[in-house]
Protein backbone atom coordinates (compact mmCIF):
# COMPACT_ATOMS: atom_id res chain seq x y z
CA UNK A 1 0.00 0.00 0.00
CA UNK A 2 2.86 2.57 0.52
CA UNK A 3 4.65 1.88 -2.92
CA UNK A 4 1.22 2.63 -4.32
CA UNK A 5 0.86 5.77 -2.69
CA UNK A 6 4.36 6.90 -3.14
CA UNK A 7 3.67 6.05 -7.29
CA UNK A 8 0.73 7.52 -7.35
CA UNK A 9 2.05 10.77 -5.68
CA UNK A 10 5.70 10.48 -8.33
CA UNK A 11 2.08 10.04 -11.12
CA UNK A 12 1.02 13.42 -10.14
CA UNK A 13 4.23 15.59 -9.06
CA UNK A 14 5.34 14.81 -12.92
CA UNK A 15 1.98 16.08 -14.13
CA UNK A 16 2.73 19.04 -12.41
CA UNK A 17 5.71 19.68 -13.48
CA UNK A 18 4.94 19.19 -16.93
CA UNK A 19 2.38 21.91 -16.87
CA UNK A 20 4.41 24.27 -15.19
CA UNK A 21 6.87 23.83 -17.89
CA UNK A 22 3.92 23.89 -20.62
CA UNK A 23 2.68 27.18 -19.12
CA UNK A 24 6.41 28.93 -18.92
CA UNK A 25 6.86 27.57 -22.69
CA UNK A 26 4.19 29.17 -23.72
CA UNK A 27 4.60 32.31 -21.76
CA UNK A 28 8.16 32.98 -23.15
CA UNK A 29 6.63 31.83 -26.57
CA UNK A 30 4.49 35.19 -26.60
CA UNK A 31 6.83 37.47 -25.37
CA UNK A 32 7.74 39.28 -28.85
CA UNK A 33 11.30 38.45 -30.05
CA UNK A 34 12.46 42.10 -30.14
CA UNK A 35 10.97 43.62 -27.13
CA UNK A 36 14.22 46.03 -26.31
CA UNK A 37 12.03 49.21 -25.78
CA UNK A 38 14.80 51.01 -23.36
CA UNK A 39 17.55 49.89 -25.04
CA UNK A 40 15.43 51.97 -28.51
CA UNK A 41 14.85 54.92 -26.77
CA UNK A 42 18.64 54.81 -25.12
CA UNK A 43 19.99 54.28 -28.88
CA UNK A 44 17.80 57.65 -29.74
CA UNK A 45 18.05 60.15 -27.51
CA UNK A 46 21.66 59.55 -26.31
CA UNK A 47 23.34 61.53 -29.15
CA UNK A 48 21.16 64.47 -27.71
CA UNK A 49 22.82 63.78 -24.01
CA UNK A 50 26.15 65.72 -23.43
CA UNK A 51 28.58 65.47 -20.39
CA UNK A 52 29.18 69.22 -18.73
CA UNK A 53 32.50 69.90 -17.69
CA UNK A 54 33.14 73.07 -15.86
CA UNK A 55 36.36 74.82 -14.26
CA UNK A 56 36.45 77.21 -11.60
CA UNK A 57 39.66 79.26 -10.53
CA UNK A 58 39.97 79.93 -6.76
CA UNK A 59 42.62 81.93 -4.90
CA UNK A 60 44.12 79.79 -2.33
CA UNK A 61 46.70 81.72 0.43
CA UNK A 62 49.47 80.23 1.72
CA UNK A 63 49.24 79.23 5.94
CA UNK A 64 52.48 81.15 5.69
CA UNK A 65 50.73 84.46 4.30
CA UNK A 66 50.67 85.93 7.69
CA UNK A 67 54.50 86.30 7.92
CA UNK A 68 54.68 87.51 4.24
CA UNK A 69 53.84 91.26 5.93
CA UNK A 70 57.39 91.08 8.10
CA UNK A 71 60.32 92.07 5.35
CA UNK A 72 62.29 89.81 7.03
CA UNK A 73 60.56 86.85 6.42
CA UNK A 74 58.99 88.22 3.19
CA UNK A 75 62.75 88.17 2.06
CA UNK A 76 63.00 84.51 3.24
CA UNK A 77 59.76 83.21 1.60
CA UNK A 78 60.07 85.42 -1.23
CA UNK A 79 59.77 83.05 -4.70
CA UNK A 80 59.56 79.91 -2.51
CA UNK A 81 56.10 79.98 -1.59
CA UNK A 82 53.38 81.62 -3.46
CA UNK A 83 51.18 84.13 -1.09
CA UNK A 84 48.54 83.08 -3.53
CA UNK A 85 48.13 81.19 -6.41
CA UNK A 86 44.91 80.26 -8.60
CA UNK A 87 43.64 76.74 -7.80
CA UNK A 88 41.39 75.15 -10.81
CA UNK A 89 38.31 73.38 -9.46
CA UNK A 90 37.17 71.10 -11.61
CA UNK A 91 33.35 69.99 -11.79
CA UNK A 92 30.71 67.85 -13.82
CA UNK A 93 27.27 67.21 -14.80
CA UNK A 94 24.65 66.14 -17.58
CA UNK A 95 22.82 68.28 -19.97
CA UNK A 96 20.52 67.63 -22.94
CA UNK A 97 19.32 69.59 -26.09
CA UNK A 98 16.00 70.63 -26.22
CA UNK A 99 16.32 72.91 -29.33
CA UNK A 100 18.61 72.17 -32.30
CA UNK A 101 20.17 75.57 -32.46
CA UNK A 102 22.54 74.79 -29.67
CA UNK A 103 20.38 75.27 -26.76
CA UNK A 104 20.78 72.90 -23.77
CA UNK A 105 18.90 72.25 -20.67
CA UNK A 106 20.76 71.41 -16.96
CA UNK A 107 20.94 72.48 -13.42
CA UNK A 108 21.70 75.98 -11.95
CA UNK A 109 24.20 74.19 -9.64
CA UNK A 110 26.01 72.09 -12.08
CA UNK A 111 27.10 75.68 -13.97
CA UNK A 112 26.97 78.24 -11.46
CA UNK A 113 30.11 80.07 -10.75
CA UNK A 114 31.87 78.27 -13.56
CA UNK A 115 34.47 80.22 -15.76
CA UNK A 116 34.58 77.35 -18.32
CA UNK A 117 31.86 75.35 -19.78
CA UNK A 118 32.70 72.44 -21.81
CA UNK A 119 29.95 70.05 -23.66
CA UNK A 120 30.53 67.05 -25.52
CA UNK A 121 28.72 64.45 -27.44
CA UNK A 122 28.37 60.57 -27.30
CA UNK A 123 30.10 60.95 -31.12
CA UNK A 124 33.26 63.03 -29.30
CA UNK A 125 32.08 66.23 -30.02
CA UNK A 126 33.35 69.13 -27.87
CA UNK A 127 32.01 72.95 -27.82
CA UNK A 128 32.70 75.87 -25.44
CA UNK A 129 29.21 76.95 -23.55
CA UNK A 130 27.44 79.73 -22.20
CA UNK A 131 25.24 80.20 -19.82
CA UNK A 132 22.08 82.33 -21.06
CA UNK A 133 20.10 82.24 -18.33
CA UNK A 134 19.87 80.46 -14.94
CA UNK A 135 17.20 80.71 -11.99
CA UNK A 136 18.44 79.56 -8.27
CA UNK A 137 15.06 79.08 -7.15
CA UNK A 138 14.30 75.97 -9.54
CA UNK A 139 17.68 74.74 -9.77
CA UNK A 140 17.52 75.61 -13.59
CA UNK A 141 19.52 76.65 -16.53
CA UNK A 142 20.48 77.25 -20.53
CA UNK A 143 23.25 76.49 -21.87
CA UNK A 144 24.16 77.69 -25.39
CA UNK A 145 26.55 76.49 -27.88
CA UNK A 146 27.48 77.50 -31.38
CA UNK A 147 26.01 74.86 -33.45
CA UNK A 148 23.01 73.94 -35.41
CA UNK A 149 20.93 70.93 -36.87
CA UNK A 150 21.78 69.45 -33.53
CA UNK A 151 19.49 66.33 -31.68
CA UNK A 152 17.05 66.84 -29.29
CA UNK A 153 14.94 65.06 -26.81
CA UNK A 154 11.39 66.39 -26.73
CA UNK A 155 9.78 67.54 -23.52
CA UNK A 156 6.72 65.44 -21.98
CA UNK A 157 4.11 66.79 -19.46
CA UNK A 158 5.53 65.89 -16.13
CA UNK A 159 1.88 66.27 -14.96
CA UNK A 160 0.62 63.27 -16.71
CA UNK A 161 3.50 61.10 -15.74
CA UNK A 162 1.94 58.66 -13.18
CA UNK A 163 3.19 57.24 -10.42
CA UNK A 164 4.64 53.60 -10.65
CA UNK A 165 5.42 54.43 -14.83
CA UNK A 166 8.89 52.84 -16.03
CA UNK A 167 10.86 55.72 -16.46
CA UNK A 168 14.82 56.05 -17.45
CA UNK A 169 17.94 58.12 -16.59
CA UNK A 170 20.73 58.87 -18.34
CA UNK A 171 24.02 60.93 -16.84
CA UNK A 172 27.27 61.38 -16.45
CA UNK A 173 27.62 59.56 -12.69
CA UNK A 174 31.39 59.85 -11.55
CA UNK A 175 32.09 60.84 -15.11
CA UNK A 176 30.91 57.62 -16.44
CA UNK A 177 29.96 59.04 -19.86
CA UNK A 178 26.04 58.35 -21.06
CA UNK A 179 25.48 55.69 -18.33
CA UNK A 180 22.02 54.60 -18.46
CA UNK A 181 19.51 53.09 -15.94
CA UNK A 182 16.10 52.26 -15.01
CA UNK A 183 13.29 52.35 -12.35
CA UNK A 184 10.00 53.80 -11.70
CA UNK A 185 8.60 57.30 -11.11
CA UNK A 186 8.03 56.56 -7.16
CA UNK A 187 5.90 59.68 -6.11
CA UNK A 188 5.17 63.01 -7.42
CA UNK A 189 5.09 66.38 -5.62
CA UNK A 190 7.92 66.28 -3.40
CA UNK A 191 9.45 69.07 -1.52
CA UNK A 192 13.24 68.72 -0.27
CA UNK A 193 16.44 70.41 0.23
CA UNK A 194 19.01 70.32 -2.58
CA UNK A 195 22.23 71.29 -3.29
CA UNK A 196 25.18 72.65 -0.91
CA UNK A 197 22.75 76.24 -0.26
CA UNK A 198 20.41 74.02 1.58
CA UNK A 199 17.63 75.76 -0.37
CA UNK A 200 14.06 73.80 -0.94
CA UNK A 201 12.89 73.11 -3.63
CA UNK A 202 9.15 72.26 -4.61
CA UNK A 203 7.33 69.29 -6.61
CA UNK A 204 9.57 67.08 -7.36
CA UNK A 205 9.71 63.69 -8.92
CA UNK A 206 10.92 60.86 -7.01
CA UNK A 207 12.23 58.01 -8.62
CA UNK A 208 14.63 54.57 -7.57
CA UNK A 209 16.26 54.54 -10.79
CA UNK A 210 20.06 54.90 -10.02
CA UNK A 211 21.24 58.82 -10.07
CA UNK A 212 24.61 59.65 -8.85
CA UNK A 213 26.73 62.90 -8.71
CA UNK A 214 27.34 63.96 -12.44
CA UNK A 215 24.09 62.96 -12.94
CA UNK A 216 22.54 66.50 -12.31
CA UNK A 217 20.94 67.94 -15.31
CA UNK A 218 20.36 64.99 -17.10
CA UNK A 219 16.95 63.95 -18.80
CA UNK A 220 14.37 61.79 -16.95
CA UNK A 221 12.84 60.08 -19.71
CA UNK A 222 9.19 58.10 -20.08
CA UNK A 223 8.44 55.39 -22.12
CA UNK A 224 7.75 57.49 -25.38
CA UNK A 225 11.60 58.73 -24.99
CA UNK A 226 10.54 62.30 -23.83
CA UNK A 227 11.86 64.20 -20.93
CA UNK A 228 9.55 64.82 -18.05
CA UNK A 229 12.57 65.71 -15.37
CA UNK A 230 15.47 67.25 -15.03
CA UNK A 231 17.68 64.37 -12.56
CA UNK A 232 18.83 66.99 -10.04
CA UNK A 233 19.35 65.53 -6.25
CA UNK A 234 20.37 62.23 -4.02
CA UNK A 235 19.68 61.69 -0.81
CA UNK A 236 22.93 60.15 0.02
CA UNK A 237 21.88 58.29 3.71
CA UNK A 238 19.60 56.59 1.19
CA UNK A 239 19.35 53.78 -1.37
CA UNK A 240 16.67 54.12 -4.24
CA UNK A 241 15.47 57.01 -3.81
CA UNK A 242 16.84 59.85 -6.54
CA UNK A 243 14.45 63.56 -7.49
CA UNK A 244 14.13 65.44 -10.69
CA UNK A 245 12.84 68.72 -11.26
CA UNK A 246 9.39 68.25 -13.24
CA UNK A 247 9.85 68.94 -17.02
CA UNK A 248 6.48 71.41 -16.78
CA UNK A 249 8.34 73.60 -14.38
CA UNK A 250 11.11 73.95 -17.03
CA UNK A 251 8.84 74.53 -19.57
CA UNK A 252 7.21 77.39 -18.07
CA UNK A 253 10.51 79.37 -17.33
CA UNK A 254 12.64 78.80 -20.27
CA UNK A 255 11.28 82.03 -22.59
CA UNK A 256 12.13 83.83 -19.70
CA UNK A 257 15.32 82.26 -19.46
CA UNK A 258 16.67 82.58 -23.01
CA UNK A 259 15.22 86.49 -23.36
CA UNK A 260 15.72 87.77 -20.16
CA UNK A 261 18.54 85.27 -18.55
CA UNK A 262 16.58 85.47 -15.31
CA UNK A 263 13.24 84.93 -14.32
CA UNK A 264 10.84 87.52 -13.45
CA UNK A 265 8.33 86.53 -10.55
CA UNK A 266 5.68 88.44 -9.23
CA UNK A 267 5.22 89.30 -5.57
CA UNK A 268 2.67 89.11 -2.84
CA UNK A 269 4.72 89.77 0.07
CA UNK A 270 3.21 87.78 2.86
CA UNK A 271 4.37 85.03 5.18
CA UNK A 272 1.75 82.11 4.56
CA UNK A 273 1.05 79.19 6.82
CA UNK A 274 -1.35 76.16 5.98
CA UNK A 275 -4.42 75.46 8.31
CA UNK A 276 -4.77 73.06 10.43
CA UNK A 277 -8.54 71.78 11.67
CA UNK A 278 -7.93 73.33 14.95
CA UNK A 279 -6.93 76.61 13.49
CA UNK A 280 -9.66 76.18 11.01
CA UNK A 281 -12.33 76.06 13.93
CA UNK A 282 -10.89 78.87 16.04
CA UNK A 283 -11.51 81.09 12.62
CA UNK A 284 -14.60 80.56 12.32
CA UNK A 285 -14.37 78.05 9.36
CA UNK A 286 -15.89 74.88 8.11
CA UNK A 287 -13.21 73.44 6.52
CA UNK A 288 -9.00 73.80 6.61
CA UNK A 289 -8.50 74.97 3.13
CA UNK A 290 -6.58 78.29 2.92
CA UNK A 291 -3.40 79.86 3.32
CA UNK A 292 -2.84 81.69 6.61
CA UNK A 293 -1.13 84.92 6.47
CA UNK A 294 0.75 85.11 9.72
CA UNK A 295 3.10 87.58 8.79
CA UNK A 296 3.15 90.75 6.17
CA UNK A 297 6.68 92.43 4.23
CA UNK A 298 6.34 96.40 5.06
CA UNK A 299 5.57 98.17 2.26
CA UNK A 300 4.63 95.04 0.43
CA UNK A 301 2.24 94.61 -2.10
CA UNK A 302 -0.16 92.97 0.17
CA UNK A 303 0.20 95.81 3.27
CA UNK A 304 -0.37 98.55 0.66
CA UNK A 305 -3.85 96.36 -0.10
CA UNK A 306 -4.61 96.45 3.22
CA UNK A 307 -4.58 92.20 3.45
CA UNK A 308 -3.84 91.90 7.57
CA UNK A 309 -2.23 89.17 10.02
CA UNK A 310 -4.71 86.26 10.60
CA UNK A 311 -6.98 86.93 7.26
CA UNK A 312 -6.83 83.53 5.64
CA UNK A 313 -6.36 84.08 1.45
CA UNK A 314 -9.31 81.54 -0.09
CA UNK A 315 -9.39 82.91 -3.94
CA UNK A 316 -6.99 84.83 -6.38
CA UNK A 317 -8.64 86.15 -9.29
CA UNK A 318 -11.59 83.18 -8.83
CA UNK A 319 -9.37 80.42 -8.21
CA UNK A 320 -9.55 78.72 -4.42
CA UNK A 321 -5.75 78.44 -3.00
CA UNK A 322 -6.54 75.66 -0.16
CA UNK A 323 -3.40 75.31 0.64
CA UNK A 324 0.58 77.11 0.33
CA UNK A 325 1.77 75.42 -2.44
CA UNK A 326 -1.53 76.02 -4.65
CA UNK A 327 -1.10 80.58 -3.66
CA UNK A 328 2.44 80.30 -4.50
CA UNK A 329 1.84 78.43 -7.84
CA UNK A 330 -0.76 80.45 -8.47
CA UNK A 331 1.12 84.31 -7.64
CA UNK A 332 4.18 83.22 -9.66
CA UNK A 333 1.88 82.49 -12.79
CA UNK A 334 1.04 86.01 -12.91
CA UNK A 335 3.70 89.12 -13.91
CA UNK A 336 4.16 92.10 -11.31
CA UNK A 337 2.05 94.97 -12.38
CA UNK A 338 -0.68 92.86 -12.48
CA UNK A 339 -4.07 93.40 -10.56
CA UNK A 340 -5.63 90.90 -8.99
CA UNK A 341 -8.48 90.07 -6.67
CA UNK A 342 -7.63 88.20 -3.26
CA UNK A 343 -10.81 87.03 -1.92
CA UNK A 344 -10.27 86.79 2.05
CA UNK A 345 -11.75 85.59 4.94
CA UNK A 346 -11.64 88.10 7.86
CA UNK A 347 -14.04 87.96 11.55
CA UNK A 348 -16.17 85.51 10.02
CA UNK A 349 -16.67 87.42 6.81
CA UNK A 350 -15.41 87.34 2.75
CA UNK A 351 -13.62 90.29 1.59
CA UNK A 352 -11.87 90.48 -1.81
CA UNK A 353 -9.27 93.06 -2.38
CA UNK A 354 -7.45 94.17 -5.27
CA UNK A 355 -3.85 94.38 -4.98
CA UNK A 356 -1.17 94.91 -7.65
CA UNK A 357 1.52 92.56 -7.52
CA UNK A 358 5.38 93.83 -7.66
CA UNK A 359 8.31 92.06 -8.16
CA UNK A 360 9.88 89.57 -6.28
CA UNK A 361 14.00 90.54 -5.93
CA UNK A 362 16.37 87.54 -6.64
CA UNK A 363 19.18 89.99 -5.30
CA UNK A 364 21.14 89.20 -1.47
CA UNK A 365 22.54 91.78 0.27
CA UNK A 366 25.20 89.22 1.85
CA UNK A 367 28.22 90.13 3.84
CA UNK A 368 30.98 88.16 2.91
CA UNK A 369 33.66 86.99 5.68
CA UNK A 370 34.96 89.63 7.39
CA UNK A 371 39.39 90.26 7.10
CA UNK A 372 39.76 90.11 10.55
CA UNK A 373 38.26 86.88 11.31
CA UNK A 374 36.93 83.88 9.43
CA UNK A 375 33.80 82.03 10.88
CA UNK A 376 33.09 80.69 7.84
CA UNK A 377 30.11 81.93 6.90
CA UNK A 378 28.32 84.21 4.60
CA UNK A 379 24.99 86.49 6.10
CA UNK A 380 22.61 88.75 4.41
CA UNK A 381 19.04 90.92 5.47
CA UNK A 382 16.31 89.80 6.09
CA UNK A 383 14.37 90.74 2.24
CA UNK A 384 11.72 89.54 1.19
CA UNK A 385 13.40 86.57 -1.76
CA UNK A 386 14.77 85.37 1.46
CA UNK A 387 11.83 85.12 3.37
CA UNK A 388 10.07 83.36 0.66
CA UNK A 389 13.05 81.31 -0.19
CA UNK A 390 14.13 80.14 3.08
CA UNK A 391 10.20 80.24 4.45
CA UNK A 392 11.48 82.70 7.86
CA UNK A 393 9.33 83.47 10.45
CA UNK A 394 11.58 86.43 11.82
CA UNK A 395 11.34 89.66 10.76
CA UNK A 396 14.87 90.82 12.56
CA UNK A 397 18.40 89.47 12.62
CA UNK A 398 20.41 88.32 9.93
CA UNK A 399 20.48 85.06 7.53
CA UNK A 400 23.13 82.69 6.53
CA UNK A 401 23.18 82.43 3.10
CA UNK A 402 26.71 80.87 2.67
CA UNK A 403 28.08 78.22 4.79
CA UNK A 404 32.31 77.66 3.71
CA UNK A 405 33.04 73.64 3.47
CA UNK A 406 35.14 72.48 6.68
CA UNK A 407 34.67 76.23 8.11
CA UNK A 408 33.61 76.72 11.92
CA UNK A 409 30.13 77.41 11.18
CA UNK A 410 29.84 74.05 8.74
CA UNK A 411 31.90 72.11 11.46
CA UNK A 412 29.05 73.34 13.86
CA UNK A 413 26.15 72.42 11.75
CA UNK A 414 24.87 75.51 10.73
CA UNK A 415 22.95 75.84 7.24
CA UNK A 416 22.18 78.47 4.73
CA UNK A 417 18.53 79.54 5.93
CA UNK A 418 19.53 79.96 9.96
CA UNK A 419 18.90 83.47 11.41
CA UNK A 420 20.81 84.61 13.95
CA UNK A 421 19.56 86.63 16.51
CA UNK A 422 22.55 87.37 18.97
CA UNK A 423 25.89 87.58 19.04
CA UNK A 424 28.13 87.41 22.10
CA UNK A 425 24.35 87.79 23.72
CA UNK A 426 24.06 90.69 22.24
CA UNK A 427 20.74 91.37 20.16
CA UNK A 428 21.34 91.83 16.70
CA UNK A 429 18.79 93.13 13.93
CA UNK A 430 20.27 93.91 10.40
CA UNK A 431 23.96 93.31 9.03
CA UNK A 432 24.93 96.67 10.70
CA UNK A 433 24.18 95.15 14.09
CA UNK A 434 26.19 91.99 12.85
CA UNK A 435 29.22 94.04 11.84
CA UNK A 436 29.30 96.19 14.86
CA UNK A 437 29.43 92.92 16.86
CA UNK A 438 32.05 91.11 14.67
CA UNK A 439 34.70 93.66 14.58
CA UNK A 440 35.60 93.43 18.79
CA UNK A 441 35.79 89.80 18.25
CA UNK A 442 39.70 88.36 17.77
CA UNK A 443 41.04 85.41 15.84
CA UNK A 444 40.87 82.83 18.52
CA UNK A 445 38.16 83.91 20.16
CA UNK A 446 34.80 81.68 20.88
CA UNK A 447 31.92 83.89 19.65
CA UNK A 448 28.32 82.55 20.83
CA UNK A 449 25.40 82.77 18.73
CA UNK A 450 22.12 82.73 19.12
CA UNK A 451 20.39 80.82 15.72
CA UNK A 452 16.60 80.34 14.95
CA UNK A 453 15.86 77.53 12.95
CA UNK A 454 12.31 76.41 11.69
CA UNK A 455 10.77 78.14 14.69
CA UNK A 456 13.27 77.35 17.18
CA UNK A 457 16.09 78.61 19.16
CA UNK A 458 19.94 77.49 20.37
CA UNK A 459 22.99 78.72 20.71
CA UNK A 460 26.17 77.65 18.84
CA UNK A 461 29.65 78.47 20.17
CA UNK A 462 32.31 79.08 17.03
CA UNK A 463 36.07 79.48 17.39
CA UNK A 464 36.73 82.33 15.09
CA UNK A 465 39.83 81.66 12.83
CA UNK A 466 42.63 83.28 11.05
CA UNK A 467 41.11 84.51 7.57
CA UNK A 468 42.70 82.68 5.06
CA UNK A 469 42.05 84.00 1.11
Amino acid sequence: MWIKKTKLLSFWTVILLVSLVGGVASAVSAIPETTNIVADIVEKVSPAVVNIDTLKMATYRSPLAPFFSDPFFRRFFEGIVPEERQVPIKGLGTGFVFRSDGYILTNEHVVSGADEIKVTFLDGREFEGKVIGSDTLTDIAVVKIEAQGLPTISLGDSDAARVGEWIIAIGNPYGLSHTVTVGVLSAKGRPIAAGDSGQEYENFLQTDAAINPGNSGGPLLNLEGEAIGINTAILPYAQGIGFAIPINMAKSILDQLITEGRVIRAWLGVVIQNLTPEMAEKFGLKEAEGALVADISPDSPAEKAGIKRGDVILKVDGIETPDIKTLQQTIRSHRPGDVVDVEIWRDGKVITLKVTLAELEESISALPVTEKIDLGLEVGEITPDLVDRYALREKSGVVIVGIKAGGPADDAGLRPGDVILEVNREEIKNLKDWEAAISEIEPGETVLLLISRAGQTYFVPLKAEEPQS
